[in-house]
């Protein structure tokens, strides 16, 4: 199976909110309760359009269709929608000496272990590298860490982010330097 990896346009998004809460139902059913999971839909499985103005949000497409999709920021924000309660913020970051983000990641679950997700964080870090960030941090759900671990990110901390309904969800933050100074 083929895809090809592009910028993503607000064209999209309509297809990314199709593909985001398929890929979070099925792909995380494994690693979270279901009421987990249509808790985080929206504050942090959810399209942050801020990546897309910005220029640094891919998919991964098959034909017409997005397979998958994923993205970096230059900004503060580490998970979430931009208009969700986990959107710190949108100040620029110093990439002397603070990382960039990985952020929103989804893959269709058909299209899973084809090389997608590994595609788009290559992406990912080639353009932030151009950007002159010298580290990456990301915050991995239990079912993305695999992925990340096996693309040399490390895992700095666990923790337990509050969701709607009084639930909470366990996620990992990960680093990885890309470049020396």
């Amino acid at each position: 199976m083929s895809f090809v990896r592009r910028l993503a346009t607000e064209a999209d998004i309509g297809q990314l909110e199709n593909l985001i809460p398929l890929s979070a139902r099925q792909l995380q059913a494994d690693y979270y309760t279901p009421a987990q999971i249509e808790a985080a839909l929206g504050p942090v499985f959810a399209v942050d359009k801020r990546l897309i103005e910005d220029g640094t949000y891919f998919v991964a497409e098959a034909e017409t269709r997005i397979v998958g999709c994923g993205g970096w920021s230059k900004r503060e924000t580490l998970f979430g929608g931009a208009d969700g309660p986990h959107a710190e913020g949108s100040r620029e970051l110093d990439p002397a000496c603070e990382p960039a983000r990985i952020r929103a990641f989804f893959v269709h679950p058909e299209w899973a272990r084809q090389g997608i997700g590994r595609a788009l964080m290559q992406a990912c870090e080639e353009a932030a590298r151009a950007a002159r960030f010298r580290d990456m941090e990301l915050v991995a759900t239990l079912a993305g860490e695999p992925l990340y671990s096996a693309l040399s990110y490390r895992a700095v901390e666990r923790y337990a982010i509050e969701l709607p309904g009084g639930l909470e969800m366990v996620v990992v933050r990960m680093h990885k330097r890309i470049a020396e100074a």
